[in-house]
């Protein structure tokens, strides 16, 4: 497998410009998740890579050889990359052994050998032996995504592009196919893109998360570093439940209405702090202390833990993310503190002043 390089890449339809200066390194055998709303350019880039789309400018490089310019394009058979559509779209008339097979070229008698042998190994690695002579309607749909994602690593490609391949299987199924997926990319050492909509999806899959929006990349690093420190406001609510106050930084701290919170880097002056739901503790209250006290508006109970509607003493909505057993229920008067340190947003940069002393954005 081998390394994605793309550079400065522009894409456009009929003048209408898509992608915008997008700079992305895809380390070989890592799996990165590109991340974005609808209509911000995830297919574009996706298909451009692929080859089924020209850039208007920049480059991308497949294992260090240029592939696309805007003046020079190698057509996408010989670019050494493969597709997972979002529905697995196999040939209906073809078993599954020949539908993994299809893209294996030569049919001499060494060739056909071979082709046996690697459709035999990827049928072992998908978890699908026993399956060779089942036609695709035989299949349900997490295994026909198996044997997608099989048909594209089949050739030995460079990279594996895989464009929304779960959003078809219903919610039930597409956890357990994804870990699959997950395991087998693994496994193989292969490069692979995600294109998603999902964010616990690209969180949770990705080894790095790129988040696309309005046709660049507006942040790309490790899953956790996106989530923990997102690099604007905007992005922070589009990457999950967003808690924001008002806070006053001084150094390596800033004071809020639930205390004095440790910053992620130092910094001064008024703006937004932003807390996940999870970095809420609640507690009883037996005595406040000066400590914030809120009252407990809704739980949302999930099994291993529970979403928490709390009104703050200040009139505002917190929500916080608790786990289980239940340290609250409906009514209660408790103690909100943050723990773990908190990414802050200076007034004149988050576009979005907070105006009451502590809110979530529900």
């Amino acid at each position: 497998m081998s390394e994605l390089r793309i550079r400065g890449l522009d894409v456009g339809y009929r003048g209408v410009e898509v992608l915008r200066g997008v700079d992305l390194d895809i380390p070989a055998g890592s799996l990165t998740a590109v991340l974005g709303p609808s209509g911000c350019g995830k297919t574009t880039l996706l298909r451009t890579v692929a080859g089924f789309l020209r850039p208007t400018a920049g480059e991308i490089r497949v294992g260090g050889r240029v592939v696309a310019t805007a003046t020079s394009v190698l057509p996408p058979e010989r670019r050494k990359v493969t597709i997972v559509p979002q529905e697995a779209a196999l040939f209906p008339h073809l078993s599954v052994a020949a539908n993994i097979g299809y893209g294996l070229r030569g049919w001499n008698v060494a060739a056909r050998r071979r082709r046996r042998r690697r459709v035999g190994e990827l049928l072992e690695v998908v978890g699908l032996q026993g399956y060779a002579e089942r036609r695709p309607h035989e299949l349900s749909g997490g295994q026909q995504q198996r044997v997608a994602l099989a048909r594209a690593l089949a050739p030995g490609p460079a990279a594996v592009l895989l464009d929304e391949p779960f959003s078809a299987l219903d919610a039930g199924l597409r956890g357990q196919v994804r870990d699959q997926v997950r395991e087998i990319l693994t496994e193989l050492g292969a490069t692979a893109v995600l294109v998603t909509h999902d964010q616990d999806e690209a969180l949770s899959m990705a080894d790095q998360v790129a988040v696309l929006r309005e046709g660049r990349v507006a942040q790309a690093g490790p899953p956790e570093e996106i989530y923990r420190r997102p690099v604007d406001i905007a992005l922070a609510r589009f990457l999950g439940e967003a808690v924001l106050l008002t806070a006053t930084a001084d150094g390596p701290v800033a004071r809020t209405a639930l205390g004095t919170v440790p910053l992620t880097a130092p910094a001064s002056g008024n703006g937004s702090l932003l807390v996940r739901p999870e970095q809420l503790r609640l507690r009883p209250v037996t005595e406040s202390n000066g400590h914030a006290t809120a009252i407990v508006r809704r739980v949302s109970f999930h099994g291993h833990d529970a979403v928490v509607l709390l009104r703050a003493a200040t009139g505002a909505d917190l929500l916080a993310r608790v786990p289980s057993p239940l340290p609250v229920r409906l009514g209660d008067e408790v103690v909100v503190e943050v723990a773990g340190s908190a990414v802050f947003y200076p007034e004149d940069s988050t576009g979005d002043p907070v105006s009451s002393s502590a809110r979530c954005d529900l």
